[in-house]
């Protein structure tokens, strides 16, 4: 099996584990406060990824000023995503919530230019103009089906570009699982803080801490597959694997919570989708002239 085969294999992996943490803290989130689930969720992720760290010999938590204040930000971005995501999984449909994530890179693309001035020709500007008209598609404002939970969604989206534009800003001296643990300190942190504000520490059954183990673990299992598809295959081609998320939200949902997606919802997807890939297919090309 080739390094690029590997590759989307591990992506897929990433994407499964990930949208399985996502239905996990869905479920337990409808009887258990949002904060109360990040907060409990977030112990057996930090001692699992500082554990890998020092095996591999990179649990080195000083940094220079510098990266110090851009991990900083990057947890700040990682917390507000969070939030915000969590809080619109609670009330949107699976499949819904990860159609509109599908923008992200679409995002992270414009955000890229106009913050950090990497050019992006027209084709990729109009790719981008079409890829949100896809999402205005999913989350259809002015109609019944918009509520302040798209909005929290959209949010997410914002949050997760502040999230990975201070990712690139990291120097190479800092290495990304010491990145990950620090981020999944702060979210810890800031959602025990916050839980006796937002419903408080109401009682866990055993089957909420099964649960939220198997999140734990599933986010660690994501965040190993998806490094490991970064280092083993060619971005270019592994990358636009990512989006097999979208139909393990699709299956999940329609397994575990009985949610179907709106042919408008499927139609924005797709939309999102496909610009996303010819932004990928292009920014490959520009790479490569």
């Amino acid at each position: 099996m080739g390094d690029n085969a590997r590759g989307a294999i591990y992506m897929c992996l990433s994407m499964a584990a990930f949208t399985l943490n996502d239905s996990f803290m869905k479920a337990v989130t409808e009887h258990l406060p949002t904060f109360e689930a990040a907060a409990l969720r977030g112990p057996p992720v930090i001692l699992a990824l500082a554990l890998i760290a020092w095996q591999r010999g990179t649990l080195k938590l000083t940094m220079a000023r510098g990266d110090a204040v851009t991990v900083t930000l990057r947890c700040l971005g990682e917390i507000l995503s969070t939030a915000t995501f969590l809080y619109a999984l609670k009330h949107m449909p699976l499949a819904n919530i990860s159609a509109v994530m599908q923008s992200l890179p679409l995002a992270v693309t414009l955000a890229a230019a106009l913050f950090l001035g990497e050019p992006i020709g027209w084709r990729r500007a109009g790719a981008i103009l079409v890829g949100f008209a896809g999402v205005m598609l999913i989350i259809r404002p002015g109609t019944a089906g918009f509520d302040r939970w798209s909005l929290l969604a959209l949010g997410a989206v914002a949050s997760v570009v502040l999230r990975d534009i201070a990712s690139r800003r990291v120097s190479r001296a800092v290495p990304s699982i010491v990145v990950a643990v620090y981020s999944a300190t702060a979210v810890t942190l800031f959602s025990a803080l916050a839980a006796p504000y937002a419903g408080g520490w109401p009682p866990v059954s055993g089957a909420d801490v099964l649960a939220l183990l198997a999140a734990s673990a599933c986010l660690v299992v994501g965040y190993i597959a998806a490094v490991s598809a970064m280092r083993v295959g060619e971005v270019g081609f592994v990358a636009p694997f990512r989006y097999t998320s979208l139909v393990w939200a699709i299956a999940l949902g329609w397994l575990v919570f009985d949610q179907w997606p709106g042919p408008l919802t499927l139609v924005g997807a797709a939309v999102v989708i496909a610009t996303g890939l010819f932004t990928l297919f292009r920014e490959r090309r520009v790479r490569r002239a």
